[in-house]
């Protein structure tokens, strides 16, 4: 019999986390998604859980799926563990397999061995096979929400830097990095050996151990109110003197392009137009949060924050802004879009600060 796929609404995190802690595997796992980083993650933990370090080297194998023909496939699912009570086989980028090698690993999945923990993985931007998911524990890592990458950061800083990380200083490697977990990892390794090498011999013990926003501050090179969100309060709440000050200053940090910061705007001014119509029906403020977690749930809108922190800035500038102000914001950050997707233009800053500049004025406009 195959194994039983894992429950679709069970997190893949969840699902390896406890077969870790029992020491009880599947004896097959396809692994798939977008989220790369998480899915070489659970690999890790499930490799380390399951095969004795002493014999690792007899008993791991890991191979690229497109490199393998269906002779040398069936030797390596054949290969009984050495010394040990189980062997791995990790097989990279599954779907690559040649005909014959995936008929090979089709029968196996028909009867596979209990001694043996194959691990099946396929890069990003795959499209889930659906054979693989019903023959194996289907692991789907999607990306994970900001609010979840707030949990990721804490958790990482604990477990694998056996750091502790404050709030503000989450928050603040947030907005500055995105939600990239490759590069919050980095920035997290370099913010911990920062503090550790800060902290003098006669400092307390918990000084070495805790990343505050200052230790951010200083390594991601952003101080608290220059960040992408920052910006996107200064614009929401028309304040053209602060957004115009910030702009270089986001642009300047990692992995921030314009093109990604007209996004952000992008779908704040949707979201402040579709407040605006609720308002304009009736809708009390007290309920707008609800109105906009709804309204970016149904979108799947990206705004550059936590649903909870968009949803309560949102909130506090919705009266700020008429139905009218918001179409002229959206035909705005069109011709921004299209003028920095233009490969005949370069200066990405200048069209930012024009386009913020225009934003904010809008509010004058209405006033007008």
């Amino acid at each position: 019999m195959p194994p039983k796929a894992a429950p679709r609404e069970a997190s893949p995190l969840r699902v390896v986390q406890a077969a870790v802690q029992a020491r009880a595997f599947e004896p097959v796992y396809y692994l798939f998604g977008d989220d790369d980083f998480l899915k070489e993650a659970a690999v890790r933990d499930l490799l380390d859980a399951a095969i004795d370090a002493s014999t690792r080297d007899f008993n791991c194998e890991v191979r690229r799926a497109g490199d393998l023909d269906a002779e040398t496939l069936g030797s390596l699912l054949g290969t009984p563990p050495m010394l040990a009570e189980r062997r791995a086989l990790v097989l990279r980028d599954v779907t690559a397999l040649k005909k014959a090698a995936r008929q090979q690993l089709d029968r196996y999945l028909q009867r596979p061995a209990s001694d043996t923990l194959l691990l099946l993985t396929s890069p990003a931007g795959t499209k889930a096979d659906t054979a693989l998911s019903q023959a194996a524990v289907a692991l789907d890592f999607a990306p994970l929400t900001p609010e979840r990458v707030r949990k990721w950061i804490t958790h990482h800083a604990s477990t694998v830097l056996q750091m502790t990380v404050t709030d503000d200083a989450t928050q603040l490697l947030q907005q500055a990095v995105g939600n990239d977990l490759h590069l919050l990892a980095a920035e997290l390794d370099k913010c911990a050996s920062y503090v550790q090498g800060e902290a003098s011999a006669e400092s307390a013990a918990e000084a070495h151990t805790v990343i505050d926003a200052d230790a951010v501050s200083a390594v991601v090179g952003v101080r608290r109110g220059e960040t992408v969100t920052d910006l996107l309060d200064a614009v929401a709440r028309h304040d053209a003197a602060a957004a115009t000050q910030l702009v270089s200053h986001v642009l300047g940090q990692p992995k921030v392009t314009a093109v990604q910061v007209v996004m952000m705007l992008s779908t704040q001014a949707f979201a402040l137009a579709y407040g605006r119509s609720r308002r304009d029906a009736g809708v009390p403020t007290n309920r707008l949060p609800q109105e906009y977690f709804a309204f970016l749930k149904e979108t799947g809108g990206f705004p550059g924050r936590p649903w909870g922190e968009a949803a309560s800035a949102w909130t506090k500038v919705t009266d700020q802004w008429s139905t009218e102000a918001c179409s002229r914001a959206l035909t705005l950050l069109l011709e921004a879009d299209l003028a920095l997707k233009d490969t005949t233009v370069s200066n990405a800053e200048q069209i930012l600060m024009s386009l913020v500049l225009a934003l904010c004025a809008t509010r004058r406009r209405r006033a007008a």
